[in-house]
């Protein structure tokens, strides 16, 4: 057999290969380490799109298709400021007018150009932009339309339309607007049969501080709010939004609070199982219905009284809590007076028994054991979910761990930079997603249905072959790396665990790269397997054994695969496993990796 050297020189090929696909390069900066977990993109795919790049001062996230950026408040009052510059130039309109027209139509820069050169006098007339203002009338004294006081013309006051009325009830109209919310964003003349809109620069001269700042509150939140592309990050305390390329690629987004969500359906990261699965299970976990479910399966109700009561030990003979006080049978709910030790005794029932062989079980214990399987199986799925939920938070604490004393204890400890061991981060970063989704893929597991029997063994094969290679990384990354932590000096075997490390970071990725692919192309692969299955059998009538195994030249057998292409012995003499990408020596049978048959 030959030596592990081989293989780990083989491995520290391919990890090398892949190191761009982690979180970063060798040669980053060390104070890069904290916001590692914000720029990681996990084992998504880079798909290119150069539309619609954003100002290069905001915060990009460069996943999967570039396809979204993070904006502060700063960024976001610019974007704000600029889209209100592109429309004044464009149009020909006073800043004001334009900040009016772009709030009517969301924010939204093609639609205000659409709209306006279609029909400009409808528009006008829509949002209440007059072509031309109309000044107060010339008088010395005008009437208040509001409170019908007098007052001299310098303390009157009116929008374009001309319509006057006096200071303090335009205080009064503007301050009650804002106080009421958002609404006063599109505030109008105050004179009923007046469209008018009233701009900001009305109500910055006229509303107080506190008003003003209110305003220009709900002015910079309507810019997230009403736009279709824009939306605030749903961590709790967050101040950043999320500007959304739609139709750029995945829809998982990660703030720069570092909180990952779904941008469609604002839940946490979900991918590759779509919103209307997370949904249902979301609101299978919190719904009342299951606490319904529980106490069918669980109970039964008392043959007198009607009131529900849970077994959990003792013999077969109940008796109810006052003031009802019957006794019965908890198998077949019969009086226990007809019951002793002709009927079993204490702990069985041959009523019940002889009923359940002749299948003359009432409507009600049909139903409880319906109840009772389907609790059992929510339950199997529902437990390994939050497991790796809580996995996934453990393993972001160790992470943080990681980057702000580990790395420089080691690096101490090694007598090594702390740039070369960054494949311990990648390592952890790559746990951290792959709980993501492997806690996902059971709320998918769930909603399968049971009849689609291939679908499911493959859907069930591809999941525990990635969490069994997430388990070795795990496992690596917890328990061995502790013993080089703790140690007194420097590892002669350091780097065979650097290798060790990095080819289960590589190996693990690829595992959730195909666990991925599958769901997200609705386990088509099955679909087509099975078609080429049969027409292989038609042109074979006599019983071909492809799609099944063959045999091979050294009279073993070869098996087919759903996925995955085949993949040749290199120049290297290594062969590439077709399971976990593995490069294992010319001479191994056995996948070095993840144990698979060559």
């Amino acid at each position: 057999m030959d030596s592990e050297d081989e293989t780990v020189g083989a491995m520290t090929e391919d990890s090398n290969d892949d190191e761009e696909s982690y979180g970063g390069g060798g040669d980053e900066d060390d104070s890069d380490l904290d916001d590692v977990i914000m720029e990681y993109d996990g084992f998504m795919d880079f798909d290119s799109d150069d539309s619609d790049e954003p100002s290069s001062t905001f915060h990009h996230h460069y996943t999967r298709s570039q396809n979204y950026t993070v904006l502060n408040e700063d960024d976001i009052r610019q974007c704000q400021e600029d889209d209100i510059t592109k429309i004044s130039m464009v149009l020909s309109i006073s800043r004001v007018a334009a900040g009016v027209l772009l709030r009517h139509y969301n924010w939204s820069v093609s639609k205000v150009n659409d709209e306006w050169f279609a029909d400009e006098g409808k528009v006008r007339k829509t949002v209440g932009l007059l072509e031309n203002d109309t000044p107060l009338p010339d008088a010395k004294e005008l009437t208040c339309g509001i409170c019908f006081e007098t007052y001299p013309r310098d303390r009157m006051s009116s929008a374009a339309c001309g319509h006057p009325f006096c200071v303090l009830c335009w205080q009064g109209y503007i301050s009650t607007s804002i106080n009421d919310g958002p609404g006063c964003l599109m505030l109008r003349c105050p004179d009923p049969s007046c469209n008018a809109a009233i701009g900001q620069d009305m109500v910055t001269n006229l509303a107080s501080n506190d008003d003003k700042e209110k305003y220009n509150r709900y002015f910079l939140r309507s810019f997230v709010e009403d736009n279709r592309k824009t939306k605030w990050c749903p961590a709790p305390g967050c101040d950043y939004a999320v500007d959304f390329i739609v139709g750029g690629g995945s829809y998982d987004v990660t703030c720069g609070c570092s909180h990952s969500f779904c941008w469609s359906c604002s839940e946490e990261a979900h991918r590759p199982v779509d919103c209307g699965t997370v949904s249902k299970w979301i609101l299978k976990n919190t719904a009342e219905s299951e606490n319904m479910n529980w106490i069918l399966a669980n109970s039964k109700p008392c043959p007198k009284c009607k009131r529900p009561i849970e077994k959990n030990q003792g013999c077969m003979h109940i008796t109810c809590t006052p003031p009802c006080k019957f006794e019965f049978c908890w198998l077949c709910l019969g009086a226990w007076s007809e019951h002793g030790e002709r009927t079993g005794g204490f702990y069985a029932c041959n009523r019940y028994e002889a009923a359940k062989r002749e299948g003359a079980l009432d409507d009600a214990e049909k139903r409880r054991e319906m109840a009772k399987n389907s609790l059992e199986r929510y339950t199997h799925y529902y437990e390994r979910w939050a497991t790796n939920q809580s996995s996934r938070q453990r393993a972001l604490e160790n992470l943080h761990q990681m980057q702000t004393v580990h790395i420089e204890k080691l690096s101490e400890i090694q007598c090594q930079p702390e740039s070369q061991l960054k494949f311990i981060i990648e390592a952890w970063l790559q746990i951290v997603e792959c709980r993501r989704v492997l806690k996902w893929t059971y709320a998918y597991g769930y909603y399968l249905h049971e009849l689609e029997h291939a679908k499911k063994q493959f859907f069930e094969y591809l999941q525990g072959e990635a969490e069994s290679g997430l388990e070795r990384l795990h496992q690596c990354a917890e328990k061995e790396f502790q013993g080089y932590l703790n140690s007194g000096g420097p590892s002669e075997n350091f780097n065979e665990f650097r290798t060790k490390l990095a080819g289960l970071t590589s190996v693990t990725k690829n595992y959730f790269e195909n666990l991925v692919q599958a769901l997200e192309n609705g386990l088509s692969d099955v679909d087509s397997h099975a078609v080429t299955s049969k027409a292989s059998g038609s042109k074979n009538p006599g019983g071909s054994n492809k799609g099944r195994g063959s045999k091979s030249k050294g009279g073993g057998t070869t098996t087919s695969r759903l996925i995955g292409p085949s993949r040749n012995i290199d120049d290297s003499g290594h062969w590439s496993c077709d399971y976990c990408t593995y490069a294992n020596v010319r001479s191994a049978n056995v996948c070095g990796m993840c144990h698979q048959t060559r």
